[in-house]
């Protein structure tokens, strides 16, 4: 990450928001290594383009999450990885990075493909019928207007349920809190096109086919494929959806609800 990014950064947003995720990419992506003194409070003042206060609640941030600590007269200083360190997202980063959704996707893409072969190799009749229902779960929200984030979300941890294995289950429950923003982000890109939306019910039913008829290596391809191309369909998203937010919350419909009786009688 360069200055210009990182100032590029703190520019929008709630700033000290900015400035901490800014900070800790630097320290998780190895600019900063374990044991390296961070830059003084002046100097990434500077760097950031923001105030001191800022920067001092950014750091006290890191230092919670566990990845800097003070030495007393010497500075602030990356943590060697440890046993308290907490694996964490910024869900309002969803709201505005395209990149940050597509790290996401290539994160999801892993485990889910995972999930779904272990998924096709293992899961009841009972589990099927439970993936044919949220299928049809979604297919109402979307009928009804209505984002479909939560019933997508649920699809995905029925997949992982269907795996198994018991860890793939409490590792989507875990990392579920984070993702309904960036899911809500794929979502809500992806109902602005009909073409989109399409092709997304395809992937979705393939994926289930697939688990049905118990070939692990379509799921996983399926898992993959659906992956790929709900960040294929991100990159496609134009500066202004990100510029709307590209949070997942669509403008309102149009009301269709009947005139009042006060303004039939004025007609």
């Amino acid at each position: 990450m360069t200055p210009h990014d990182v100032h590029r950064l703190a520019s929008a947003g709630n700033l000290t928001d900015r400035a901490t995720e800014a900070l800790t990419r630097l320290v998780l992506g190895g600019e900063y290594s374990p044991n390296a003194r961070l830059p003084t409070e002046l100097e990434l003042v500077r760097r950031f383009g923001v105030s001191r206060t800022v920067i001092r609640e950014a750091v006290a941030r890191l230092k919670s999450a566990g990845l800097v600590q003070s030495r007393q007269g010497s500075g602030v200083y990356v943590r060697e990885p440890h046993g308290g360190m907490r694996f964490q997202l910024e869900p309002g980063e969803f709201r505005r990075s395209p990149a940050a959704v597509l790290e996401i996707l290539e994160l999801r893409r892993g485990i889910e493909a995972e999930a779904a072969a272990l998924a096709a190799e293992r899961c009841s009749r009972a589990q099927v019928a439970g993936l044919r229902r949220a299928l049809d779960a979604i297919a109402r929200e979307e009928a009804a207007g209505r984002d479909g984030v939560l019933a997508d979300m649920e699809l995905h941890r029925a997949i992982a349920r269907a795996s198994g294995n018991r860890h793939f289950p409490a590792l989507w429950d875990f990392i579920g809190q984070f993702l309904r923003a960036a899911i809500g982000a794929t979502r809500a890109n992806e109902a602005r096109r009909a073409d989109f939306a399409a092709q997304v019910r395809a992937e979705h039913r393939a994926l289930v086919d697939a688990i049905a008829r118990g070939a692990p290596g379509d799921a996983r391809a399926a898992a993959i494929r659906h992956m790929e191309q709900a960040a294929a369909r991100i990159r496609e998203a134009g500066p202004e959806f990100w510029a709307a937010g590209g949070d997942g919350e669509p403008a309102a419909r149009p009301s269709r609800r009947a005139p009042s009786k006060r303004t039939r009688r004025r007609a």
